[in-house]
Order: structure tokens, then C-alpha cells, then sequence
């Protein structure tokens, strides 16, 4: 299969033009990424989304002291607990998630 063909750019690796080379992570540490931490999840009917109002309580399914996920560019990347840091929440990571491949190739 016949490479594209990505001009030179000063500083840009053989891989992002095409080649075998990574990409220097230095380029990369100032990209802003959204991230996301999940406390739990449910499922209901529209009959019940709709009588939600102010005071309402919705039960998810994780209980106090479980693990938190965290979402970076909405692949999991960890887990971890709730904290509070300076009057503000927080999560301390207490694992790793291994990295989910898409199975997909070129």
C-alpha cells in the first residue's frame, strides 16, 4: 500500500510523515485533553427522566467507597477514589487500565 505523501515540517517525526520514526512526546505535552470521571451509572424510563425535579435522587449503580473511572478522550484510563482537595473534589488514582486496542490495521 502506497504512503501518503505528507510534506516535511520542521520538527515533525518520520512517523507523522509517513515513516517508522515515533513522534517526540515533547510536541505533544501541551495538547489539553478532556477528562472525565465517572461516579456511576443507571438506567430508567422516559416516564421517570421525566418526573426528575429538583430534590430528585437518581441511584446509580456503585456504592460509597467504590472506584471512581476516569475517562481521557473517552478511553478509560483509571481508576480511582474520590477526594477532596482545598474544598474541591478529587480523584487519587489507585490503578492503571491497560490500553483498549481497536483491533483495526492498516
Amino acid at each position: 500500500m502506497e504512503q501518503p505523501n505528507v510534506p516535511h515540517a520542521p520538527g515533525l517525526s518520520a512517523s507523522a510523515r509517513g515513516g517508522q520514526d515515533a513522534v517526540p512526546l515533547e510536541m505533544l505535552k501541551d495538547v489539553s485533553l478532556p477528562v472525565i470521571v465517572e461516579v456511576g451509572r443507571t438506567q430508567t424510563t422516559v416516564q421517570d427522566v421525566l418526573r426528575l425535579g429538583i430534590g430528585s435522587v437518581v441511584t446509580l449503580d456503585r456504592g460509597v467507597g467504590d472506584p471512581v473511572d476516569l475517562f481521557v478522550s473517552d478511553q478509560l484510563m483509571a481508576r480511582g477514589e474520590v477526594v477532596v482537595v482545598a474544598g474541591k473534589l478529587g480523584v487519587r488514582v489507585t490503578a492503571l487500565t491497560e490500553p483498549v486496542r481497536d483491533g483495526g490495521g492498516a
